[in-house]
Formats: C-alpha cells, structure tokens, sequence
C-alpha cells in the first residue's frame, strides 16, 4: 500500500469525528497535567525545607495513586463511546479491503496522535500550572512565595510511564474488539442498540433496600467511632444500591409509564419514554455512574472545605491554651511534689520575664483511663481479641475542687457520687457506673460540660469526665489496674502574636530544661510542652493537603461525570437522528420532536443531580460526626458550606444541561431544518 495511507486515514478518522475526539483528547492532557501537578508538588524539595511540607506532601503522594486508579478507569469508560462510534467506518474499510492487520496498524497510529497530543498539552499545561499550584500551597501554609519556575523530571518520567501503560492498554483493548468482531457486525454495530431488557422488579427492590439501609446507618448511628467503622460500607451500599436502583428501577419506571395511557400516548412522552426503555439498561449504568461522581464531588468538597475554615477550631480543641504543659507519672504523689510547684513557678517567671501575664490559666489534675463500656461496667482490661472499638471510652477523673475552681461552681458531692460530663455524643445508659473490680460511683451530669483537652480532640474514642470529691482515695483504689495514669494539666494563654508566642515557647523550653534534665529515667516521669503557635502550620498542611486534593480530585471527578454525559447525548443523537427524521415525515411537529427531546434530557441530566442531592442529604449526619473526629464541631459551618456547594454545583450542572442538550439537538435535527 502507499505509504503514509495508514497515517493520513488515522488523522483523517480524527478531524472527522472532533465531535468526540477534540473532548477525548483535552480530558487525556487534563488526567496527564493533573497526575503531574500531584506528583511534582509531592516531590517538590521548596516542600521539605518548610514546616509541614512533608506532612502535606505524604497526603499528596496518596493523592497521586488515587489519580492513577482513576485515570485506569476513566479514560477506559470514554474510550469505549470512541470506538464503539468508530466500528462502523473500521467495518466499511474492512470491506474495502483493508485488512484486519492494516486495521490495527490504523489504530496504532490514531493511538500514538493521542499519545503525543496528550503528552505535550498535558505536560505544558502540567508545568505551567505547578507553579500555581505550589504558590497555593504555600500560601495555605502561610510561606513566602518561591519565584523560580522549576520541572522535575522524575515527575515527568512517572507521569509518561504511567499514561504510557494506560494508552498501551487502551490499545489492546481496541484491538481485541476489532480483531473478535466480522465486517458486517462492525458496520452494523451503530444500528445495533441493546435489547430492551424487563422490567427487573428483583433489582430495584433490592436497590431500594440497599439504598435505604444506608440511610439508616447515617441517620442512626449516634457515636463517631461507629460512623468510621460503618462509613465505608454505607458508601459501597450506596454505590450498588444507586447502580440497581437506575438500571433496573428505571427500566421498571419506564414499564409503568408505558402503562399510564394518557400520559404515555402523547408526542411529548411516547418518543422519550419508548426510546429510553429500550436502550435504558445501557443508560442507567451511565446515569448511575454520573450520580456517584456527582455525590463523590459534593462530600468531598463540602467536608474539606469545612475542615480547611474550621481548622483553627481544631488547633485550639487540641491545644486548649495558647502555652501547654502537662506531666504524667505512675506516682499520684508527684502531682503534688516540689517539683510540680517547680515547674508551675518557672513557667511564671518566664512569661514575666517575657512580657507575658498569662490569661485563661488551667490548672488540674487528673486521672486517665480507658476501657471498654458495657452497660453500666467499665471493663479496665478487655479481651483485646473481642472489642468492639465503638464500645472504647477514655475516663479522666478530676478532683472536684479542682472543677469547681476551673469552672466558678461550688458543687458538694458525697463520697461515692461524682458528677459525669461526655463528650463526641456517646450516653451513659444509667446513673451508675462500676470501674473495673473496686470502684462503682453514683453518678449525675455536669452542666456546663469543662475545659477542652488536648488528649481527647486527638482520639477518635469518647472521653468521660467524672468530677469526685475523694479523688486521692480512688487514685489508690485504680492504681493496682496497672493503667491509670496521673496527669497534672496547665496551660495559659497570651495575647501575644504568633511570632512571639513561638519566641516564649522556646524561652519555657530552655527554662523547664533543666528540671527535665534532673528526672531519673526509672521515675517514668514524661513533662510535656507545647505551643499552638508552633503546631499550627502543620494543621495548616494536613487540612490544607486535604482541601487541595479535595479540590483536584473533585475538578477530575466532575469533568468526568460531564464528559460521560457528554458522551452519552453525543451518541444517542446519533442514534436517535434517524428515529427521528422518521416522525417527522410521519407527521410530528418540529415543535413537539424539540418537547420530546426536551422531556428525555431532562429525565437523564436531572435524575443523577436529584438523586445525588438526596445521597449528601442523608449522609450529612456520618459527615458531621467523622467532622467530630477532626475536633470540627461547628454544625451550621458544615451546613452552610454543604449547602453552598450544592448550590454552586447545580448552576454549574444547570450549565452543562444547556450545552449538552444543544449538542443533542444539533445532532438529531442535521438531516431537516427544525
């Protein structure tokens, strides 16, 4: 043959179907510039000289093997649309003579045109937007910004490894549909739609069990531990019961309107309706697809959001004062030691020294605990074998003295009686409660609840203050369980900047250094630090990371969902365009043919956004719970931001709505003038 025939009928095959084409190949730069960016901003070295860079680069390189997996399957889903559209003319040149090897070499060269257009928009548009993208990191972590524009190469070489296998893949693939299918099933392949499948009432029951069940299990489950154990199966619930609810519910819902004579013998509902149930288990898989995108979107970028805004909630849960020191030892003894005094004259002395009169102060002791809940027992040591993690509590007892002066009460309690306050939402299911063998209290709940700590805003499990005024007697009574341990709290706050709060951390550190130095290592004694201020750039790279890979991802899914849309308008119209040059020569208006398509884009475009809408809607409860965990605690934030997102998502869908249905129109309405 001559040569170059091949490359221009590959190139030629291209131009002439850009409809499909020109979305594929900017959606493959888009995936190769994406999984750049991540990788080069999880290898950037401006990231590791900063604090809490690498911290946010550990959430990146997590973020760069999600693109992976997702850029496996999603340029396979699209890709199929592709050549599905393209077995018809690979069919006519099959029976022109070329062969099914001449095919393959026509495919090869249409795969290295997409290979290079999407590697050289994709690593331009990757290298360009970097930039950008680390300027924005480093704001987030409140860093100067770093000018030189630089590459990585070995960025650049793990993102062409990647989509080189990706886009050998893709090829194979091709070509094994080609090389199973004869001439005459390619060239009739368009024509060829599924075969209207029945009314599959097994299916969409099922789905709406599964779909209902994992509403229960959001809208049921009260503490925060159990909503990590069952979140993900909620999820995986949702995602099958979302898949058999639209393809075998919808077929169903299609059955039933058929039915429906008034409503089905009309111009406006017999084209769409018809047309749907015949090619609806196809289109319910898609329309599923595009639903979970669409909910994938919203919870993440509403729950990042609002862990970004809330993050200095989160940093003042963990660290309850600006300056906090705390000290645990197996001795309850030290907590009232020469030392302790010690520790408590010099951080004063320092402060004073510094400029600082401290405010806020907290000072108390405590016992600390943990144990397993059942009932009114709290068992000390569990079968490890047996626990149910959402059944873990931690208990701090706290003088009541110490309560009633942190807190301007004057509570009198009995020996034996303390008063209870919970925390992240868990119940006490009586007013008694027996600790391990020796201790059982009488118990009455606190109002006002008490000041934070640090150790329960960093742990996913419940914490359970118990106020008693015999707490030097219960320490005895708790020790021989061989995991209690005495802590002495204190903290203050400043008034200071950040600057200068980190400047009188470091003056603390080298004043308390040498008490630090004087402890025996059989002692056991641990004397613990800690500045906000110093802390808060790493909660800044942890939420941050999220919310910027929350954001990439949430773009990646959302073009995903509108392109699969895209796609599947594209193709129906072409098959629809002769369906409907048939009724309008049978007699249909050209205004009731634009009703009908009218009536079928909506049913498709709208369906995944309503049901997507009631998927966030009830999963706003797990949400706001697994929000407990990251000590965000703040309600009407989640909800405002949830709401804005879907706000803000539906103009957006609305949009897409708009250019779809006019490509579709377009489509179907080429052969006449409508």
């Amino acid at each position: 043959m001559k040569k170059g025939l091949y490359r221009t009928l590959a190139w030629t095959g291209i131009r002439k179907n850009r409809k499909l084409y020109v979305p594929y190949l900017l959606t493959c730069a888009g995936m190769v510039m994406m999984c750049y960016i991540v990788s080069f901003l999880s290898s950037c070295p401006t990231f590791t000289l900063l604090r809490g860079g690498r911290d946010m680069q550990g959430i990146l390189s997590l973020g760069f093997g999600v693109l992976s997996v997702f850029s496996v399957i999603f340029l396979f889903y699209t890709n199929s649309f592709l050549i599905r559209r393209r077995k018809r003319e690979f069919g006519l040149y099959n029976i022109l003579g070329l062969g099914k090897r001449h095919l393959a070499v026509v495919l090869l060269w249409e795969t290295l045109f997409t290979v290079f257009i999407a590697f050289a928009g994709g690593m331009a548009g990757g290298i360009l937007l970097s930039k950008l993208a680390e300027l924005i990191i480093l704001k987030m972590l409140e860093s100067p910004a770093v000018l030189p524009l630089s590459v990585d190469v070995g960025s650049i070489l793990r993102t062409l490894a990647l989509f080189a296998a990706i886009f050998a893949l893709l090829y194979l693939n091709a070509l094994r549909q080609i090389q199973l299918a004869n001439p005459i099933d390619l060239l009739r392949s368009e024509n060829t739609g599924e075969k209207p499948p029945k009314a599959n009432w097994l299916g969409a029951v099922l789905g709406l069990l599964l779909l209902g069940g994992a509403y229960y299990l959001a809208v049921t489950i009260a503490d925060p531990v159990s909503t990590l154990i069952w979140f993900f199966v909620a999820v995986v619930m949702v995602i099958v019961g979302t898949y058999l609810l639209l393809i075998s519910g919808s077929v169903a819902l299609c059955r039933l309107l058929q039915k429906h004579k008034r409503f089905y013998y009309t111009a406006k509902h017999f084209v769409s309706v018809s047309s749907m149930a015949y090619r609806m288990k196809r289109n319910g898989a898609g329309l599923a697809s595009i639903c979970i995108l669409c909910t994938m979107v919203l919870v993440m970028m509403s729950s990042t959001l609002c862990l970004y805004i809330g993050a200095e909630d989160s940093l003042r849960g963990r660290y309850p004062r600006e300056i906090n020191l705390t000290v645990t030892t197996p001795d309850p003894a030290m907590l009232e030691s020469d030392q302790a005094a010690q520790l408590r004259i010099l951080c004063e002395e320092t402060a004073q020294k510094e400029g600082c009169t401290p405010r806020n102060v907290i000072d108390y002791r405590s016992l600390s605990l943990a144990g397993i809940h059942e009932g009114d027992t709290l068992v000390i040591d569990p079968d490890t074998e047996s626990v149910d993690l959402s059944d873990v509590w931690q208990v701090f007892l706290v003088p009541l003295e110490d309560y009633n002066r942190l807190m301007g009460k004057n509570e009198t309690l009995e020996p034996g009686e303390a008063l209870c306050y919970l925390t992240k939402g868990a119940t006490l299911g009586s007013g008694t409660l027996q600790i391990g063998e020796a201790v059982t209290l009488s118990l009455r709940a606190c109002e006002g609840g008490f000041v934070e700590n640090g150790t329960d805003a960093m742990q996913i499990f419940p914490s359970l203050y118990l106020f008693v005024p015999n707490f030097n007697e219960l320490v005895e009574q708790l020790g021989p369980e061989g995991i209690a341990s005495p802590t002495w709290s204190y903290g203050f706050d400043t008034g200071f900047s950040n600057d200068a709060q980190i400047d009188l951390y470091g003056a603390l550190r080298e004043a308390i250094a040498p008490v630090q130095e004087s402890i025996s290592e059989d002692s056991y004694l641990h004397i613990l630090l800690e500045s906000r201020a110093s802390e808060r750039i790493s909660f800044l790279a942890l939420y941050g990371g999220l919310l910027f890979l929350g954001v990439l991802l949430g773009i990646v899914f959302l073009l995903a969902a509108v392109l699969i849309l895209y796609y599947k308008q594209i193709v129906e119209g072409y098959e629809d365009q002769a369906r409907f040059l048939i009724l309008r020569k049978v007699g249909m208006t050209k205004r009731q043919i634009r009703k009908s398509i009218n009536s079928q884009i909506l049913l498709v475009f709208f369906l995944p956004l309503l049901l997507a809408g009631v998927h966030l809607a009830f999963a706003f409860p797990m949400i706001q719970k697994l929000l407990v965990l990251f000590s965000v605690l703040n309600v009407p934030l989640l909800l405002t931001v949830t709401a804005c997102c879907f706000l803000l998502f539906s103009v957006f869908y609305l949009f897409v709505y708009r250019s779809t249905s006019r490509a579709y129109y377009t489509i179907v309405s080429v052969n006449e003038n409508f």
